[in-house]
């Protein structure tokens, strides 16, 4: 069957992210107030190939671990649909 994968792929929230304070202060500079913190990340879609959604979430797992995300720095979620 085939599944659609979603990865959310974040910055560890005992980082800092440099990416998410510039759009802060770029929001800010256009005058949008109220905002009090901004995180970027990724989201990957992929279409998979599987037996089950159960092989499908597995595979996604091995991928977000082996090369979306560096574990160091980031966190990742998966979504099987």
């Amino acid at each position: 069957m085939n599944y659609t994968v979603q990865i959310k792929v974040m910055p560890l929230k005992e980082l800092l992210d440099p990416q998410g304070k510039a759009v802060m202060g770029g929001l800010k500079n256009l005058g949008i107030t109220g905002v009090e913190d901004v995180r970027v990340g990724k989201n990957i879609t992929i279409q998979l190939n599987a037996d089950s959604q159960e092989q499908a979430q597995k595979m996604a797992e091995e991928a977000s671990k082996k090369l979306l995300a560096n574990p160091v720095m980031e966190y990742f979620e998966v979504s099987v649909n």
